[in-house]
């Protein structure tokens, strides 16, 4: 039993815990799919699609891996939208540039608030929604997406008040 542990120590120097894609870090205990998911934009059909195009095992511990390795996948990550049909990736005819491209990690997140914010300043229907803070995409409201509070009895509130109600009675007799 003790001769299994050093042998997993010296498996715990080779693996780097943290690997660095962009501006985001990816867990390297996990496998390589499922630390790739992580990153926003990246879902477990892309991600399988960048381990099969990196050459990799998807299944294998990321950290595990050697830095070529890496930075093969890191190249893939990069070059994804070149690699894919247009229908796979996320930015379709972009409004400006009219580009088709694939955004990941905080430029997602950048690209989504300018075109809400887009959405806002030019009033359309889903801005409006927006703006007033209401659901944008068909659901209902009638019974869902209430923010005042709950809607029936609270009980510890009504209980509160009957023994405030008490004690001031008891005191004025």
């Amino acid at each position: 039993m003790s001769a299994e542990e050093p042998q997993e120590q010296e498996d715990d120097e080779d693996l780097r815990y943290f690997v660095r894609i962009g501006q985001t870090d990816l867990d390297g205990t996990k496998s390589v799919e499922r630390s790739l998911t992580e990153m926003n934009g990246i879902g477990r059909r892309t991600a399988r699609l960048i381990a099969e195009e990196a050459g990799v095992d998807r299944t294998a511990t990321f950290g595990r891996l050697d830095d070529d390795v890496i930075d093969e996948v890191v190249e893939v990550v990069e070059n994804y939208a070149n690699e894919v049909p247009d229908w796979l990736n996320n930015r379709q005819a972009d409004f400006y540039t009219g580009e088709t491209t694939h955004e990941i990690g905080n430029d997602l997140q950048l690209t989504r608030q300018h075109d809400i914010n887009r959405m806002k300043m030019i009033d359309s229907y889903k801005g409006v929604r927006h703006k007033r803070g209401q659901k944008v995409r068909g659901q209902r409201t009638k019974s869902t997406g209430r923010t005042e509070g709950t809607i029936g009895v609270n009980v510890e509130e009504i209980r509160e008040e009957q023994a405030e109600e008490g004690g001031e009675e008891g005191e004025g007799e």
